[in-house]
């Protein structure tokens, strides 16, 4: 894929980047994913880790934005205490939702679910999971009164991805199952059958115009 100007920097601060994040990098380059969803190099965040690469989705159907996302891979050669590896996967994904589920007491479990289910639904190892489910509602007044009440989740989240031979974790499966989140979040339906274990959003509001 074409890479605008910054997006997707893999250079540290001891400049080529080593072997294990270039395999990385490139397994997320050539993952295979579901045509709904559009997936873009965007710039990566400096201070993170000493080598960092970033991706950003949205699921399209119909020419609508139904969510969207990033994912960004961080490494340090040195290792992270708190990751308890050399690699780190972060991510932040946003979708609108009906009040009335946004309302809903369990939506944060629910939601976090969906995400270590996605890992799990493709045999992923991984650990040190953490993140927040936030839900916020939008209520207009005044010159904005004709618009309707909105109501968005945004799920904020990083996990350790288990490393394999060669100390490169499977990226591409990763950003697999960060695709299926999205496109659960994003109300569609499970990609192939054992998906189908995984909880589906019952209410959603409509598409959003791009």
């Amino acid at each position: 894929m074409d890479e605008p100007k910054g997006a997707g920097d893999t250079t540290g601060p001891g400049g080529t980047p080593p072997l294990p994040f270039r395999a990385a990098v490139d397994a997320l380059r050539g993952a295979r994913l579901r045509p709904q969803i559009e997936v873009d190099p965007t710039p990566a965040p400096k201070r993170l880790a000493p080598y960092a690469y970033a991706l950003e989705a949205a699921v399209v159907d119909d020419d609508e934005d139904l969510a969207d996302g990033r994912l960004v891979l961080l490494h340090d050669p040195a290792g992270h205490d708190a990751w308890r590896g050399t690699f780190r996967l972060v991510t932040l994904v946003r979708a609108e939702l009906e009040p009335e589920m946004a309302a809903d007491p369990l939506l944060p479990d629910v939601c976090w679910s969906w995400l270590t289910g996605a890992l799990t639904a493709r045999g992923l190892a991984f650990g040190e999971p953490s993140g927040t489910v936030t839900r916020a509602s939008s209520h207009y007044f005044g010159g904005l009164s004709e618009r309707p009440a909105a109501s968005q989740i945004e799920i904020r989240a990083s996990w350790t991805p288990r490393e394999g031979l060669g100390g490169v974790p499977d990226t591409a499966t990763h950003l697999v199952a960060w695709c299926d989140l999205l496109a659960q979040v994003a109300g569609l339906p499970p990609a192939a059958p054992g998906d189908a274990s995984v909880v589906t959003l019952p209410q959603r509001r409509g598409p959003q115009s791009r």
